[in-house]
């Protein structure tokens, strides 16, 4: 059962909300709209319903940043159930495509992320289970492609005390779940075997990071216990054991059989085609590609460029839409989509652009037509499969509205008293030197500044500017790893830095209470990021401290500015009307530092090196006070590397460290 944990009770609008909004599911009410201002609870309000209807829960957003925030937030409500985290697990992608009009072929190039492949297969652990209290936090990547979950099922190898199996037919079964043998590296998705005893270290490990040992007695299993892999201690006994596939991809020598039979099949038709229009060039290319292809999966069972064969090996005929991670829910899914007039557009757009780039690959001969069935769902099909659904955004569209018929559940108070921020508008010229002393004065206070640009480089730009006159700072964008970008929000929460500068990712959703300034540069540059939506969004970043404050900076009041200003004042006076009549003193939000980072094996005192990378060139500005901070947390990233046996990023850190004294005993 969803138990919610938390000292707080519901108040203001949330009462009503979370009624409101339980009674539509239970009266079976397709589409609702949760329309809440920034810092209204909106989080805590989904909690109390998932926690009203006790059904399994997707929470769908459109970024990785605001998801593990998310995911932070419902692992605190929900500590005894089954949150999880599921988002795509590249560091680093860069799809395969063709260019015609420069005749430039693009190989696929990738760098995976393990620690987020661990956090996806315990997220298809935990539904495959059988349990009820899962609820999964997503980016738009649960819609892409996965193996069929029958068959991931068909591959757990379900171990209990007692049981009749032999030694080597679980080694067979662990093979098949894509194990790895290996005695030298004892790592995840491994195992090792010595004489009646074999050591599992599971993929989809535990928040421990525990290993198994299953012991044999002729041909049966006498006894399963976990153990801690670094020191071999025994933790405890166990009577049944789940071993999931190291793998989301799972297929068997049976099935690859009959999917290369298929696939030479469909290659003797495109080469037809291909040799009948007189393109001898594009069948010579596909004829040497996909048999190659079919060579690698015969040996290996594996090939570059797998995923494009996804359909011969799910046995989808063309067309069909591929698994996702919504197969693995069971039919009384409650889908709640974050930011909804973000996260949709997004999933309407996915399909579209895949099939544009692999048109061209198809055309000239670089894969087959089957490679169209490697995709994302449509939005149709995404809206199929879905079921019972919750938007929820500060701005829903005019989609959203027409999907819930116009019914709208209202969340403008704040449980805290605290009004929507005043806004200032600046004129843009000596921006800079206006932002400086309004940073000086918000962080005196030890308050925290958020700065939004139009792009990547005056981020960054603006981030070297900042540190050399003394700021401390970082910026965030597309650009930062996924693990990397929610280190640099504890970093700020955790005052390592007092200001970050970003460009799309500071608006939607981040719950940044310790912010009392939003400073919003070029505001009246018309577009996608100076929206009305975008800067009511951008400005909700400030909504959660008593005395936040948005500062925009522009030479005129664009239609979007005033729109969203007096949409601002329209809130602050309802909020106002609202404490005034029930006495309420707005107070201050204490929220924690819940975070992803504390499953995986990250440092929960991110990028501290970051802050000594730019050491050189910052230290001849910077003021003592700035550079006994720096020297600190350098030696602390120092210490910390040392500890983890990485000598050589020790050595330049002490080195840092070194510059950073010598320039202090100057001054």
């Amino acid at each position: 059962m969803f138990k919610l944990e938390s000292t707080y009770k519901p108040t203001g609008d949330q009462p009503e909300a979370i009624e409101q909004l339980t009674k539509g599911l239970i009266g079976g009410s397709d589409y609702q709209v949760l329309m809440g201002v920034t810092g209204s609870g909106k989080t805590f309000t989904v909690a109390n319903v998932v926690q009203a209807v006790q059904r399994p829960t997707l929470v769908l957003s459109h970024n990785k940043t605001l998801a593990a925030q998310l995911y932070g937030e419902f692992k605190a409500f929900f500590p005894s159930n089954a949150v999880e985290y599921f988002v795509s697990y590249y560091d680093y992608y860069q799809p395969e495509a063709y260019l015609p009009v420069t005749n430039t072929y693009i190989e696929k190039d990738m760098a995976v992320n393990e620690e987020l492949d661990k956090l996806r297969l315990r997220a298809t652990a935990s539904l495959l289970s059988g349990r009820r209290d899962v609820l999964v936090v997503s980016s738009v990547s649960c819609l892409y492609s996965m193996s069929d979950p029958t068959t991931f099922g068909a591959n757990i190898v379900i171990l209990d005390r007692g049981m009749k199996i032999t030694r080597n037919q679980l080694l067979r079964r662990l093979v098949d779940a894509l194990y790895v043998n290996n005695d030298v590296e004892f790592k995840r998705g491994s195992f090792r075997a010595r004489g009646g005893t074999v050591d599992v270290f599971p993929s989809v490990e535990s928040l421990d990071g525990v290993a198994y040992r299953i012991d044999f007695w002729g041909e049966e299993i006498e006894r399963i216990s976990s153990f801690d892999p670094e020191t071999g201690r025994k933790i405890n006994d166990m009577e049944h054991l789940n071993i999931y596939p190291a793998n989301l991809f799972m297929t068997d020598r049976a099935v690859v059989r009959k999917a290369t039979f298929e696939i030479e099949k469909d290659l003797r038709v495109q080469l037809e085609a291909f040799r009948a229009a007189g393109k001898q060039l594009e069948a010579k290319r596909l004829e040497e590609r996909v048999c190659h292809d079919v060579e690698m999966l015969r040996e290996l069972g594996y090939c570059s460029g797998v995923e494009n064969y996804s359909r011969y090996f799910d046995g989808r005929p063309a067309g069909r839409r591929p698994f996702c991670l919504l197969d693995y829910f069971p039919d009384d899914l409650l889908l709640i989509v974050d930011e909804s007039h973000v996260t949709l557009p997004q999933v309407r757009a996915m399909n579209g652009g895949d099939r544009a780039r692999k048109q061209a690959l198809v055309e000239y001969g670089f894969r087959l037509p089957a490679s169209f069935d490697n995709r994302p769902l449509t939005f149709e099909e995404f809206e199929g499969i879905t079921g019972q659904t919750i938007y929820v955004s500060a701005t829903p569209t005019d989609y959203e509205l027409s999907k819930s018929r116009g019914v709208v559940v209202e969340q403008i108070i704040r449980p805290t008293g605290i009004l929507d921020p005043a806004i200032e508008v600046v004129s843009s010229k000596n921006q800079i030197d206006h932002l400086l002393n309004e940073i000086e004065r918000h962080v005196a206070t030890g308050d925290k500044v958020l700065v939004t640009t139009l792009t990547k480089r005056m981020a960054e730009e603006l981030t070297k500017y900042l540190t050399r006159v003394g700021v401390s700072c970082q910026y965030i964008h597309s650009g930062v790893e996924t693990l990397d970008r929610i280190q640099v929000l504890d970093n700020l929460r955790r005052g390592v830095i007092d200001v970050l500068v970003g460009v799309n990712l500071l608006r939607e959703g981040l719950d940044l209470p310790e912010v009392s300034l939003v400073a919003i540069i070029d505001a009246d540059k018309e577009g996608f990021l100076r929206s009305t939506r975008a800067l009511i969004q951008t400005s909700g970043r400030a909504a959660r401290h008593l005395n936040g404050k948005v500062i925009m900076y522009a030479d005129t009041i664009t239609r979007s500015m005033q729109a969203a200003i007096d949409e601002t004042n329209y809130r602050r006076e309802k909020q106002l009307e609202y404490n005034r009549r029930h006495g309420i003193v707005p107070r201050k939000i204490h929220r924690g530092i819940e975070t992803v980072l504390s499953e995986t094996s990250r440092a929960p005192y991110p990028i501290i090196e970051r802050v000594a990378a730019v050491a050189d060139p910052v230290i001849a500005y910077a003021s003592k006070p700035v550079l006994e901070k720096m020297r600190e947390k350098t030696r602390e990233a120092m210490l910390a590397a040392a500890n983890d046996m990485d000598f050589i990023q020790a050595a330049r850190l002490r080195d840092e460290m070194f510059e950073i004294e010598k320039r202090l005993n100057e001054k």
